[in-house]
């Protein structure tokens, strides 16, 4: 039977979709890259990178952990950011949120017609938890009035893989401007307190913002477990509204996409200043969405040919708001001025760091 025009231009599409380059919205959706390392107990960026990890109330590592049995490993996952849950917290402002943010161009020239009800976009992701209960999740649009739209997980079984697929549609009341800024978030959420939920609140529904109905309420099980774990990865938000097999890129790829938001400095050129700052130039690898902020985890070596000197904490001062940087760093003792200079950090996690993060 011959397909119809109609027919062949939505299989012409689909097959896009499966074997085109950069059709997932979102970046290290493998959780490939982790820059700032593999663990972190911290409230926001610290280990998977582009993922900000939420947390209020009890305590949590966030980390990148490994897999290696699993239908996600067997469809090519070695990674997944894991939650666990160290102190346990089911306050009523208490939160445990993962999510990322995307860029509002990115969705304005994604291809998805946002503001059609009959346009859609796709969310999946594979989730593991160690409690048997009920999740939710919700995106969050920033540009116009804030716009929100809830959807549950599911009641995920213990310490099993589930595959969650959304389709999600337009809607008129959304606005993305074509620019640089926050646009959409995507919350993959274990846990909020009642501060943030509404037992009213409608789900797979788009509907005005609002801070105290973010999901629906969630029972404290997860939360309310020492050492509880929630898994997620193969993240991907695609136009279109089937979902189609997860985009593996490479780590190169991700590492690149990632390094517009953050990057790292081993080393670099400079020159000395005086006998206790150096000045350095520096243009980022990656064309940055920002001009970043620059800062030093320390300690740092500085050699001048003449002096070989380690400062433990280095003071950074960054002087214009463009790409490339002028970058001062003091605090030094015992250098020998005006000579050219080579500077490295003497270990891995001390590092001179640019961040454009959302």
């Amino acid at each position: 039977m011959a397909l119809t025009d109609i027919e062949a231009g939505r299989l012409a599409d689909n097959v896009f979709n499966v074997v085109g380059p950069n059709k997932n919205l979102i970046i290290n959706g493998a959780m490939q890259v982790a820059q700032r390392g593999t663990s972190s107990t911290t409230s926001g960026y610290g280990s998977v990178d582009r993922f900000f990890v939420q947390i209020d109330g009890g305590t949590v590592t966030h980390t990148q952990t490994a897999i290696a049995s699993g239908t996600p490993y067997d469809e090519g996952f070695r990674n997944v950011l894991r939650l666990t849950n160290t102190a346990t917290a089911t306050g009523a402002s208490d939160i445990r949120n993962p999510f990322q943010y995307i860029e509002a161009q990115t969705i304005a020239n994604s291809g998805w017609n946002y503001a059609s009800s009959t346009s859609y976009v796709t969310l999946s992701f594979w989730v593991r938890s160690s409690v048997a209960q009920e999740f939710y999740g919700y995106l969050r649009s920033f540009d116009g009035t804030e716009q929100a739209y809830s959807f549950s997980l599911g009641s995920l079984s213990a310490d099993t893989w589930t595959k969650v697929t959304k389709t999600i549609p337009g809607n008129s009341n959304l606005t993305f401007d074509n620019n640089n800024g926050v646009g959409l978030q995507v919350n993959i959420s274990p846990f909020f307190g009642t501060d943030y939920t509404d037992a009213g609140n409608t789900v797979d529904t788009w509907g005005a913002f609002a801070s105290s109905s973010r999901t629906p309420d969630y029972t404290n099980t997860w939360a309310g477990t020492t050492n509880a774990t929630f898994d997620v990865t193969g993240v991907q938000l695609e136009v279109g509204s089937v979902a189609t097999p997860f985009e593996h890129r490479s780590y190169g790829q991700e590492l690149a996409l990632c390094q517009r938001y953050y990057q790292k400095v081993p080393f670099t050129n400079g020159l000395v200043s005086s006998t206790t700052q150096v000045h350095t130039n520096f243009s980022p690898m990656t064309e940055m969405r920002a001009a970043p902020s620059v800062s030093s985890t320390g300690p740092l070596e500085v050699n001048d040919n003449a002096n070989n000197i380690t400062q433990s904490a280095v003071d950074v001062t960054v002087f214009g708001t463009g790409l490339i940087k002028f970058i001062q760093l003091g605090s030094f003792t015992g250098l020998t001025a005006n000579r050219p200079c080579f500077m490295r950090f003497n270990a891995n996690n001390n590092l001179l760091t640019l961040s454009a993060e959302l």
